[in-house]
């Protein structure tokens, strides 16, 4: 680490994650404005969202490939570009397909950020990685509580979605700023001489197969539910949107805090503990009645959420260090693009329910973009009450077989653990 300035590196780090996370709160709430100034069903919506999702693994896992061979810093000055090309294309935006290359583009960007940051990260803080990986990924939830409250007080003073978008300029440039003239570190794997052989060798093992599945559902379960509790919770609570700055304020100082809670409860106890509480969480939401009920039940679940992205990260970088920046990579790549694909069909489906709750023969585009007050503006809020908690009530599903997958895992490390000291013993005695 000579001549590595790893606090400035790990300060523009979280500053990158930020503008990464600001997309996605932002995005959501901008997503019903969007439908309506540009006539978009929830479908479209989905799909524009989840190409944020799939061009996120696209440049993950290339950036993964490539980030032994040009390094760390040509990576993050390629996300600076995307993030402010996206940024701008989106706010000039004229519909569906300048929206969807956009927020592609923000995808490599957020992509490029995760594939150089996260083995910087652990490179830089070998012997407290899933530590300072949840350190460093509080700014996920950080940069959620920032895009949140941006979209919250600037719709009650009137700002529309551009101007919105427009903040992110200001972080986007502050990480360029940090990151110039920096030396950057060779990655962990590199440095300690592991060959190409092996660390594939890792990526397709048993274990490492096992952790990408559990990945599809951890991901699903955090950023699916979070890119859509706006839309999905709209006429539930009278502030969707806080309700997911809410969650990231929980999420964040969960984060801050997850040395202690790491270190005596180890990754696999943490994800399994995680993963019920986050089916308890969504399960609760979809049943909330009211402001009280709707934040409580949100707590419960920001509580579950908190440290699956993280710690899912930490393992394999603990468990199965051989697979280097590459099974970093693919396991953020995995999320995002499970996610990706999630995305339109809750798309889908709400809009199934909405036209299932709403009079026969109803458009739901007119109802949609009804003025308040009127009959049809009732009929769509009142659709949306029924509609949106369904959708939440399936997806509770998943964290269930989540907590099946985590508690076998636990007792695998468990016997492995136990064999181990066993073995130590034998050596001693």
């Amino acid at each position: 680490m000579e001549h590595i300035n790893r606090d400035r590196l790990f300060l523009a780090s979280c500053v990158a994650l930020t503008v990464t996370s600001m997309t996605f709160a932002i995005r959501a709430g901008m997503l019903e404005p969007l439908g309506i100034q540009f006539g978009l069903n929830n479908q479209q919506l989905g799909w524009i969202a989840g190409t944020a999702f799939w061009g996120f693994p696209l440049a993950v896992i290339i950036g993964g490939m490539l980030v032994d061979v040009i390094g760390m810093g040509r990576l993050m000055w390629l996300a600076f570009f995307c993030h402010v090309a996206g940024i701008l294309l989106t706010i000039f935006a004229g519909g569906f397909w300048t929206l969807y290359f956009s927020t592609l583009l923000i995808g490599i960007a957020n992509g490029t950020v995760e594939a150089a940051c996260n083995p910087l990260i652990a490179t830089m803080y070998p012997e407290n990685k899933t530590t300072k990986l949840n350190h460093f990924h509080i700014w996920f939830p950080g940069g959620l509580v920032i895009g949140g409250l941006v979209v919250y007080f600037m719709n009650q003073v009137g700002w529309n979605w551009q101007a919105q978008m427009a903040t992110m300029l200001l972080p986007a440039l502050a990480y360029a700023y940090l990151f110039i003239g920096q030396k950057f570190p060779v990655t962990e794997r590199v440095a300690e001489g592991v060959s190409t052989a092996d660390m594939y060798r890792a990526i397709f093992s048993p274990l490492f197969l096992f952790m990408i599945v559990c990945m599809f559902g951890t991901a699903i379960t955090e950023l699916g539910t979070n890119q859509w509790i706006a839309v999905l919770l709209d006429n539930v609570s009278d502030n969707a949107i806080l309700l997911l700055v809410f969650i990231s304020g929980i999420m964040a100082f969960g984060r801050s805090m997850a040395g202690p809670v790491v270190h005596r409860m180890s990754p696999p106890g943490v994800l399994l503990i995680s993963a019920v509480l986050a089916g308890l969480g969504l399960f609760a939401l979809s049943a909330a009645s009211g402001a009280a009920a709707s934040f409580a039940a949100a707590g419960l679940f920001a509580v579950g959420v908190t440290y699956f992205w993280p710690t899912m990260l930490g393992f394999v970088s603990e468990y199965l260090p051989r697979s280097g920046a590459v099974g970093l990579a693919v396991m953020g790549a995995a999320g995002m693009f499970a996610t990706s694909l999630f995305l339109p069909v809750i798309g889908e489906v709400y809009d199934a329910a909405l036209v299932a709750a709403l009079p026969e023969g109803a458009d739901v585009a007119v109802y949609k973009a009804a003025e308040a007050g009127t009959t049809e503006a009732a009929a769509y809020a009142g659709a949306q009450v029924q509609a949106g908690p369904a959708i939440l009530r399936r997806m509770a599903i998943i964290p269930v077989f989540l907590t099946l997958a985590f508690g076998g895992l636990f007792l695998y490390r468990h016997k492995l653990e136990e064999r181990r000291r066993e073995v130590m013993r034998k050596a001693t005695a």
